[in-house]
């Protein structure tokens, strides 16, 4: 058994998507639009318009699968307590996926040597997503 994230970009999925594989240098698993479902949604779910936003997608960080959609494509992203956590290999990879996501959104700490870790830091990025970037290990 595991959980998965799954996000919800309210329309802007496709700009997300593209950003997350940038930023931790991955690729998308899949991607499935409206328009493509073997069924429509419920009249009245969806704005005119919708059929190319993103129904589902996902992609690979290690060996965790994050999920996206645009949601109901209302415009709104709430993305409220929870940070996803993203373990790098050491300091140089924290410091290049933290600079990567931090790009656009908000360092609300900065890397650096804490007592359970050589390197962690916490930011939002341009979408709001909350991120803990750390290397495994107590400080020295």
């Amino acid at each position: 058994m595991n959980v998965q994230p799954y996000l919800f970009f309210e329309g802007r999925a496709e700009e997300a998507l593209d950003f997350y594989t940038k930023a931790l240098d991955t690729k998308p698993d899949m991607v499935m639009r409206y328009r493509e479902a073997p069924d429509p949604p419920p009249p009245g779910m969806m704005p005119p318009g919708t059929e190319d936003k993103v129904m589902h997608a996902s992609f690979k960080v290690g060996d965790t699968s994050v999920m996206l959609s645009d949601g109901v494509c209302s415009g709104t992203l709430n993305f409220g307590g929870f940070s996803l956590a993203l373990v790098a290999v050491d300091e140089r990879d924290a410091h290049r996926k933290f600079d990567a996501l931090a790009a656009g959104g908000e360092v609300t700490m900065p890397l650096g040597k804490t007592f359970w870790s050589p390197c962690f830091g916490m930011l939002k990025d341009r979408f709001g997503v909350s991120w803990m970037i750390m290397v495994d290990g107590e400080a020295p």
